[in-house]
């Protein structure tokens, strides 16, 4: 196993993926091609590094936006000057502006396309994830891992699995640059027998281990793998859990939920799961290892365990009544520690649920309540503020005559709601993001903006706001947008799904 980690070159210093060496003006894979001559998509040649109509090569390699730069700096100057004319015009200049505001190309209150990743092709529903580490965006799809400079949106390094392997899983977070992938040949009966750890600062293999893994078709799995506090963590799974009368060996619960050095592998620790419990879901933290567990095959519990040697802290119900083992579970955050809950049928548990450092009940948010309606199958449009110990989601409610989303944060040591942000018109809150003290909402603007995206930037303790612009083009093309990424003065969005393009980046102008 080896990644591609853009040493190979090709004419003019160019990268040229998959270990190929090329001549002048043709093309390589990826739809990279080299300058001078080269050829771009569609079979349209442009000159030193333009780009066809969905071209993604510039310069030396660089990927770079549909738009030729001399385009985008025409387009900057014709708006620059219409908006000299709005300030000539007064009273008339300001309706003139604000036409220009919401087409995204009024200068200070529009953002303008930076770089884009080429679209994706044969994409799968599993495998998907996505990590900034440093000036480094990371994606990853079933079949490989691909890196771009956080900035430029140039290529830096790929990761391709091993053989005819898919992933079915990879850890949400990496700890300090190091992300696990979980993967194997489902289709030849495997399941998702090995995890690697993976560096992704250089795209290369730091180990690999065996798991025992579940047979059939390759499927997402959350939070199968976790990293936090310097460990890689899994859990191991078995046919006969989910089924009393499979044959073969059963694992054993306190011999499936396994803990590694996360930079060396060396195995440091198995957990202490209790009688009768399998694990389920993991999630690591600096201070501890949590886990969902099925218990005697009827009921899911929440436990912790100690980082340092994988003893038993505590083992709760994750709700006042038992919660079915059919419900969809997944951690939303392991510190603070907050879980989402999703069970069938008209009376079931739809809700996060917030959980102290002791594994006592804090706060709980209803996905439909007084503040609104969260959408259970867009989890972009939810993150958890830890420093500020909130959770923010953008919720659905009902303006007048019409459909409107507002931003809402709630307390997650009571789930008592903090403060709320209408959404101006018929935004559509698409997903949102949490840096610092700022909360940062991708929106679609309606039908009115023929579909074009809208950016608010909120105070994340008061919600007030403290900028919003507009896009000129269509950002998402009517794919999910299921991550947003705040690098320095970039706004990035992710998207998977076949013709997606992962990455997307705009920055203010």
């Amino acid at each position: 196993m080896s990644a591609d980690s853009g040493g190979d070159t090709g004419t003019d210093g160019e990268t040229v993926p998959d270990g190929e060496t090329v001549a002048d003006g043709e093309t390589v894979a990826d739809g990279e091609t080299v300058p001078d001559g080269e050829t771009v998509p569609d079979g349209e040649t442009g000159p030193d590094g333009e780009t066809g109509p969905d071209g993604e090569t510039g310069p030396d390699g660089e990927t770079v936006a549909d738009e030729v730069p001399g385009r985008r700096r025409g387009r900057r100057g014709w708006a620059a000057a219409l908006a000299g004319v709005s300030v000539v015009l007064g009273g008339g200049g300001a309706v003139l502006g604000g036409i220009l505001s919401d087409a995204g190309l009024l200068p200070g209150d529009s953002m303008e396309l930076a770089w884009q990743a080429p679209p994706d092709r044969g994409a799968a529903a599993y495998g998907n994830g996505d990590w900034l580490v440093g000036g480094t965006a990371v994606r990853s799809r079933f079949d490989a891992v691909t890196a771009f400079d956080a900035g430029s949106g140039k290529r830096r390094w790929e990761y391709v699995v091993p053989g005819r392997d898919e992933m079915c899983a990879v850890s949400k977070e990496a700890d300090g640059s190091v992300a696990l992938l979980a993967h194997g040949e489902a289709r030849q009966g495997r399941g998702c027998d090995t995890v690697t750890a993976l560096d992704l600062t250089s795209g290369r293999e730091l180990w690999h281990t065996r798991r025992a893994g579940e047979t059939g078709e390759p499927a997402s799995e959350p939070d199968l793998v976790a990293t936090g506090g310097g460990l890689a963590v899994l859990r191991d799974g078995d046919d006969a859990w989910r089924d009393e009368s499979a044959g073969g060996h059963v694992l054993r619960g306190d011999r499936a939920l396994r803990a590694f050095d996360l930079r060396t592998g060396a195995p440091r620790w198995k957990a202490a799961v209790a009688r009768g419990c399998v694990p389920h879901r993991v999630a690591a933290a600096a201070r501890q290892v949590v886990a969902v567990l099925v218990c005697d095959r009827t009921e899911l519990r929440l436990a912790a365990f100690d980082p340092a040697d994988g003893k038993e802290r505590w083992t709760v119900p994750l709700d006042r009544r038992s919660v079915d083992v059919g419900a969809d579970v997944t951690f939303t955050s392991a510190h603070p520690l907050v879980v989402r809950v999703v069970e069938d049928g008209t009376s079931g548990l739809r809700a996060y649920l917030a959980f102290g450092p002791d594994g006592r009940p804090r706060g709980r948010v209803e996905f439909e309540g007084d503040a609104g309606k969260i959408d259970e199958y867009e989890p972009a449009r939810v993150a958890v503020d830890g420093d500020g110990g909130r959770l923010l989601a953008v919720t659905g409610t009902r303006c007048r005559k019409w459909d409107c989303d507002q931003v809402v944060a709630f307390d997650l040591s009571d789930g008592r709601e903090l403060w709320r942000a209408g959404l101006e018109g018929q935004d559509e809150g698409l997903a949102l993001r949490t840096v610092g003290d700022r909360v940062t909402v991708l929106v679609d603007r309606g039908p009115k903006q023929s579909g074009r995206e809208g950016l608010y930037v909120l105070d994340a303790a008061t919600g007030d706001e403290e900028d919003r612009r507009s896009y000129a083009e269509d950002v998402d093309h009517g794919k999910p947008v299921t991550d947003l990424i705040v690098h320095d003065d970039l706004v990035v969005t992710v998207q998977s799904g076949d013709g997606a393009r992962p990455f997307t980046a705009y920055r203010p102008w």
